[in-house]
Formats: structure tokens, sequence, C-alpha cells
């Protein structure tokens, strides 16, 4: 009777190389091969390998290219076989099942990664907050806004960041380094008095230069108390800017309560120099009126108070300027905008968009910048939007300025990574979008390439965009400035082809990559990188793995395609020995194909030739390194039929 013993060696070869196939994965993972590394890692699960590190990487092999559902499964099975998971993977799954719409089993989760991470403030009422809304706010994919820290932030507290004409003007406790006198740090904090600063900037191609930052005169600014949240009118001669409540002889008032509110005051430019500083008439001094801002057309000042009949702590209101300069009847904007919370910091756009900071509404944590159309006209509903990243953040978020014309502009916020409490950004609202585009092109013959999968790679490895080419083997992508991205192409019977690059900070600047790839198929072989084996040994080393899957590769795509191996030694060691240890990779080379699903009958030989077929110098006697040894320890792969 005979024996089929090839059962059994498949079976004994499966169980070696479990680990080894793992790795291959790996490898596939790291060059954001995401359907193979997959492909690999649920082979590895058959075989009963079902470790943390495959079922984690199965979810991220599908979430880094928007597979959410397949994601979110096997998250799960990683999340629920291993309680000690990172929690940085039930944050993923939090978001998958977002995406599915399964709120409440979201919420759940959510207080899991809540528990494992108390300082983690990304989603804080996770009763009331909807998943579907934070994830959009926070998602900054295709956003292409360039923030930047600007050079003017100190070690102190700067913020409100407004810009008219060339000036900047904002608000700083910065004094001096040192501060001996007392008198000069507000009671409360020990901080220094906010003052109001002004900066020069000027253009420098796409960069904005600031110069030194000097205090306003000392009309405007007092030594003992706060000064800030200024607006222009259009002419620039007149300045509304907040203070706290003082009288003639500059000495701050006290409510009941003992604090001292904030009063609006109006100052006039004579001779480049701010005077005339006389206080708005609708201000009390048994409540706060601050942060003012102007209207397009100077008609109307707006701007926030704690005064009673009120929606909430602080309020947005507005009042009338008339044409004599008097004032009317102050007014709340009512509860389509105003909260229970508090609405503070108005900034109306030349389009009429207001924008303000609220630390009510659906928010990423503390106040957030919102904008609405409440005060455009013949709008059909009044909504009021988040801004979302980057311009929210888990921190307060405040001061928002735009100039509609350039969509350029500041926000403030206390973030991490800034320079003191609260510092100044600057930022280009989707100016700074660059491209990326190239051809792909056959490596050996030039020719360009149709059919190919380029895509599109953000720096965490996530997949931003696919693009298939036509017979002109042209790509082309939009992306973010001053980013790292990597291009990567591939196409079935090619080697694929990746570059890494990082952008330019400068708007409309286009990187060019031409990307070659490599056929597989030359004239009757199947060339791949050397199958290299490890000295005296036959089996499969995980490099050999990762090079053999594309043998698998290229059969897949012609399954009548019929092939003979050829496994080759180095010299070392006796003639005999050496023909039969080139058979053994043969064999085991041939058997890895096996496992993999090709049919037995479709490699037609796998046979050695030991030392017979030498590459290089080193015959017998001929002293060489182990790096040239390991060249002649190789295997081809021979097509013998015509497969088309």
């Amino acid at each position: 009777m005979k024996l089929n013993y090839l059962p059994y060696i498949l079976i004994l070869f499966l169980i070696q190389n479990i680990s080894a196939q793992t790795k291959v994965a790996d490898n596939f993972f790291r060059d954001y091969n995401y359907e193979k590394a997959a492909e690999l890692y649920k082979e590895a699960l058959k075989k009963e390998d079902s470790t943390l590190h495959i079922l984690s990487r199965l979810g991220d092999c599908y979430f880094n290219v928007s597979k959410i559902d397949q994601a979110a499964l096997w998250y799960n099975k990683a999340i629920n076989k291993y309680p000690e998971i990172d929690s940085e993977y039930i944050y993923k799954y939090i978001q998958t099942l977002r995406n599915q719409k399964k709120y409440e089993e979201a919420n759940a989760y959510l207080k899991q990664f809540n528990a494992k991470n108390k300082k983690d403030k990304r989603i804080k009422d996770i009763d009331n907050f909807n998943l579907d809304t934070y994830n959009s706010l926070t998602n900054t994919e295709k956003v292409y806004v360039n923030v930047k820290n600007i050079p003017l932030n100190t070690k102190y507290s700067d913020f409100g960041g407004y810009a008219f004409k060339d000036k900047l003007y904002f608000y700083s406790t910065w004094v001096k380094d040192s501060i001996t006198d007392k008198k000069e740090l507000y009671e409360w904090n020990q901080e220094p008095f906010l003052n109001i600063f002004e900066s020069t900037t000027t253009r420098d191609n796409d960069s904005l230069l600031y110069s030194k930052a000097e205090k306003l005169n000392s009309d405007i600014n007092t030594p003992n108390d706060h000064e800030g949240l200024v607006t222009l009118t259009n002419d620039g001669q007149t300045m509304y800017f907040t203070r706290n409540n003082v009288n003639k002889k500059d000495k701050r008032r006290y409510n009941k309560e003992g604090t001292s509110n904030l009063k609006i005051y109006r100052a006039t430019k004579k001779e480049n120099k701010w005077t005339n500083i006389t206080e708005l008439p609708f201000n009390n001094d048994g409540y706060s009126c601050g942060a003012p801002a102007l209207s397009p057309d100077n008609k109307t000042l707006f701007f926030v108070s704690d005064m009673e009949g009120g929606y909430g702590q602080t309020d947005l209101y507005k009042v009338s300027i008339n044409e004599d300069g008097t004032f009317g009847e102050p007014k709340n904007l009512g509860p389509k905008i105003n909260t229970e919370g508090n609405e503070k910091f108005p900034f109306i756009a030349k389009d009429s968009t207001l924008y303000f900071s609220s630390d009510a509404n659906i928010n990423l944590g503390l106040l957030d910048i919102f904008e609405s159309n409440i005060l455009k006209k013949n709008q059909d509903k009044i909504e009021v939007k988040n801004l979302g990243a980057p311009y929210n953040s888990p921190f307060d978020d405040f001061c928002f300025f735009i100039d509609t014309e350039t969509n350029t502009g500041y926000f403030s916020s206390n973030r991490e990574g800034g320079q003191g409490g609260d510092d100044i950004y600057a930022f280009g609202k989707f100016i700074c979008e660059q491209t990326v585009k190239g051809i792909v092109r056959d490596e050996l013959t030039n020719e360009t390439l149709s059919k190919v999968n380029v895509a599109v790679i953000d720096e965490n490895g996530k997949v931003l965009e696919r693009y298939l080419t036509d017979t002109d083997g042209y790509y082309e992508f939009k992306i973010g400035c001053d980013k790292t991205y990597t291009v990567l192409a591939e196409r079935v019977v090619y080697r694929p082809d990746k570059k890494e690059f990082k952008t330019t900070p400068n708007n409309n600047d286009t990187t060019e990559i031409d990307l070659f790839l490599k056929p597989l198929i030359i004239d009757n072989e199947i060339v791949i990188n050397p199958i290299y084996f490890d000295y005296d040994k036959s089996n499969i080393r995980p490099d050999a793995a990762y090079e053999l899957e594309n043998i698998v590769a290229v059969m897949r795509e012609h399954p009548r395609m019929v092939i003979k191996i050829e496994s080759h030694t180095d010299s070392r060691g006796r003639d005999a020995y050496n023909l039969k240890l080139s058979d053994r990779r043969a064999k085991s080379t041939r058997d890895y194909l096996f496992s993999r699903g090709i049919a037995t009958e479709r490699v037609q030989s796998a046979i050695g030739y030991g030392e017979t077929q030498i590459l290089n110098k080193c015959t017998n006697g001929v002293k060489c390194t182990d790096q040239e040894h390991e060249e002649n320890r190789r295997s081809k792969f021979i097509i013998t039929n015509a497969y088309h």
C-alpha cells in the first residue's frame, strides 16, 4: 500500500510556522498592505494563535482602511479576551460603535475607557454626549487648516488676537521677568494684571512677521487694573475695550459680593494716541459688561453680560449705536444663542457670521468656539455650529477672529503644548492645501500603467484616499501642509512601490512623485527578491515567506499557471550534502505554496541543484563573506506553460 505523507508534512510545516506567518503579516502591515496583512493574520488564527497582537492588528488593518464593521468585530474580540489591552484600542472600538450608531453600547465602553483614563478629557458627559457628533468634530483628516502658536506668546497668559490692517492687538499679563512691587499683582491669583498690547505685522512671502509687542499708552492701560478685549471701528479712529469697574480716581469698585465687575469703555484716536476715555452708559456697578464686538457696519455693538433677565450665567447682548454716538437699550440675543451656561467672546465677521465661545451645547470640553447665522438676513433656519478641531480641543478655546477675505485669523487656547497659560494661535482656514501627483510606470519598460491602486497614507498609517489610474498612469491627491505622508502604488503581478515625503508649510505647493512598479513576471519566470535560507537550514524564514506571497499573488491572478521550483545552496559543506539540502529547500518552498492554497498539480516539480549553479566567485575553496555565500542560497520559479 502506497502511503501519502504529504498531509502529515503539511501539518508539521503549519505548526512550525505559525509564529513566522505572524511576522510575515507584520511586515505587510508595516508596508501598509493591510489587505494582505489581514489575510495572513486570519490564517494564523485558523491555527489557534489568537493572541492579543493578532486580534488588535486585525482591528487596525480594517480601521486604517475605514472598513469599520470589520474593525469593530476584531477590536471587540481583542477587548473581551484581553482585559489588559491598551485603552487606545477601547477608544478606537468606541469610534467604530459610533459609526454603527450603537450609542448605548458605546457609552458602556466609554465608562470603561474613562475608568482607565481619569485624566483624559476627550469625552466628558457620556450620558448626554452624541458620539457621532463628537467624531465629526474631532476628525481633521480632510480639514486643511494651518494652525501655529505665534511668536508673541510668553510664559504668561496671552490671548485675544484682533487684527486691524497691519496691527495685531492682544492682551497679556506679561510685564517683566521679575516683579518686586506687589501692587503690580492681581490679589486674587498673584499674577500680573492684563494689559492691551500692540504689534505691527508684515508679510514675508507666506509667513507673517510680528514686531516686538508694546503696551498701549497709559490712558488705556492702568497699572493696577485689567484691560483687554478690544474692537475698532472701520476707520480705525474709535476703540471699545474692557476694564475693571473703577471710579474717577482709578480706584476699583466692588459689588456687594466683593467682586469688581467689568465695564466697556470707548476711546478715540488723536495724533496716533488713544485718548478721551469714556464709560458706556449701559454699564452698571451691579453686573459686568465686557468683550465688545462691532457689527460690520459699526451700527451695533455686541457684548457679554451677566445682567439680570438672561438665560444663563453670562449671555450675549447687542445694543444699537446711534448716529450721534448715543446708545439704545441692550437686547439679549435670545435662547437660540444663549444657554444656561456661559456664552462669551463674541466676534462678527465681515459676512455677518457670529462667532462666540460657550461651555454648553455639544462641545469637546470647557469653552468651545461656535458660529451662527443668526445675524444674517433671509436665513431659513437659525443654526449654531461647533467649529470642531483644530479650533476646538478638550481645553478652553475662545476669542475667535477671522478675516473672511483672506480666511486667516486668530483664536486663543490653553491647550497642551502652548507657551504659557493662554496662548494665541494663528490659522489659515482652508488655505494651506497642497497637491501630490505623479505617474505610475513599469520600472523595466517605463510605460505608464493603468489599473494601479494608489493610496495616500498619513503618518499614523491611516489610508486617507485611493486613486485608480487610467491608461496615462496619472494620480493626484489634495493633502495638508507641513505634514508627513506616504504614497503607495499596488497592482497585481507587480511589486508595490511607496515613497514617504513631507509637505512644505506653503499653500498651493505641489509635490511630484512618480512611482515605479517592478513586474513579477519577466519572460518565463516569476522574479522576486531572493529567497534566503539560514545556513544548513531548509525552513522558510519570515522574510522568505514575505517574498513568497508574491508568488501566491501571481498564481492566484493566473489560475492556469504552472511552475517549477529550483533551489540552490552555497558551496560550503560537502557537495552531496548540499544537493540534498537544496532539494529539501525546494520542497519546503513548494509546501509553503501548498499551505497558501495553491493546488498541488500547479507545481510541476521542486528540485534542488545544490552548489552546481553558483552565481559568484564563491566556489569550493574560495574565501567569501557570509553575505556573498548567502547570494547563492536562492530559489527560482520558472513558468512551464502558456497560462493566459
